[in-house]
Order: C-alpha cells, then sequence, then structure tokens
C-alpha cells in the first residue's frame, strides 16, 4: 500500500515534515509512505496556465492519482493553511485527483486548530475523503524531538501506528463517513 505524505512547511526544520519522516520510518513495511518534496516548485495558482499543465503541477497530480491515500501535515500561519500548501490544493481544484481519495491529517502542533479547520474545508470541497481515525495531534512543538527520538518514543509510535492502520482500512474499505474527530495523544 502506497500513502503519499504532504507537508504544508518548507522550513528546513519544520515539525511536520520531521513528522511525515518519521511515520515512513515507523510505518509496517506493506505501507509505503512516500513524501512530496517538491511544494516550492510549484508556481503560482493562475488558472490561466491550467491548459498549460506546467510540469511540476502534473507531478504532483501524477503522484497524489498515483497514491492509496493521503497524509497530509499542515503548519498553522496566522490562523490558516501554509501559502505554499493552500496553492497547491488550488491547483487540484479542476481536476479529480483528490475526489473520494482517503486522507490523514496530522498536526505537529496541537494548537493549530485554525489551520485544520482550513484545512478540513478546503479538502471537502475537493471532495476528498478524510478519516477521522487516521487525524493525529502529535505535540512535538517545543518537545525538542529529533527524528530519532520520535522513531523511538512508544506513545507517538502507536499513535502513527494506529492512524495508518485507520487509513488502510480506509482504503480496503473504499467508503466511510467523514467526522470530525482528532486523536492528540
Amino acid at each position: 500500500m502506497k500513502f503519499l505524505g504532504i507537508s504544508g512547511s518548507l522550513r528546513a526544520q519544520s515539525l511536520n515534515a520531521r513528522l511525515l519522516r518519521s511515520t515512513a520510518r515507523i510505518a509496517p513495511t506493506h505501507v509505503q509512505v512516500e513524501l512530496y518534496e517538491e511544494l516550492g516548485t510549484l508556481p503560482l495558482f493562475n488558472p490561466d496556465l491550467e491548459p498549460m499543465d506546467p510540469a511540476p503541477v502534473a507531478r504532483l497530480r501524477t503522484r497524489i492519482i498515483a497514491a492509496d491515500a493521503l497524509i497530509i501535515a499542515s503548519p498553522e500561519y496566522a490562523h490558516g493553511v501554509s501559502g505554499v500548501l493552500k496553492n497547491a490544493l488550488d491547483w487540484m481544484v479542476g481536476n479529480e485527483s483528490f475526489v473520494g481519495r482517503p486522507v490523514a491529517l496530522f498536526n505537529a502542533s496541537p494548537r493549530a486548530q485554525h489551520a485544520q479547520a482550513a484545512l478540513r474545508e478546503t479538502l471537502r470541497t475537493l471532495s476528498a475523503r478524510i478519516v477521522p481515525e487516521a487525524c493525529i495531534s502529535v505535540p512535538l512543538l517545543g518537545s525538542g524531538l529529533e527524528e530519532d527520538a520520535i522513531v523511538h518514543d512508544r506513545g507517538i509510535c502507536a499513535t502513527v501506528l494506529a492512524a495508518l492502520r485507520a487509513l488502510e482500512v480506509a482504503v480496503a474499505s473504499g467508503g466511510a463517513e467523514e467526522g470530525t474527530a482528532f486523536h492528540t495523544i
């Protein structure tokens, strides 16, 4: 099973990217978590450019379609989703790459509630299938935990594995109702 992880941050020391990299290491062997790392290469969304299908946009769309499910981790900037992530999602409005696709939302800072709500709304607009049991909040902000420490933290591992299992179940079931649950450790 293949999941695509998208971090909404371009920061080199991004907690969200760190959480996704750790998730790729924690994942069971039958689950491959690939990270999308070209967010900064996407041009600014412009409907006039859509017919030209810019190469970075086409690559992102192809990666989304090839994945069984998505894991999105976004920081909160000014009570919203990061501009680069919103830009990427805006490029996907004109196609069906998100329609029915199972999505897990990971949050590396539990106080980032506004961004999570905004992200949910955008994903609903794209007709993505948010999997409540796969949405987790891992308090990395201020923890000082590096990737190796995250991977070896039993509580974090258990939470991430439970989210991955829920995402697997959602992929296998092919359909589920979206709720508002968000599991915090």
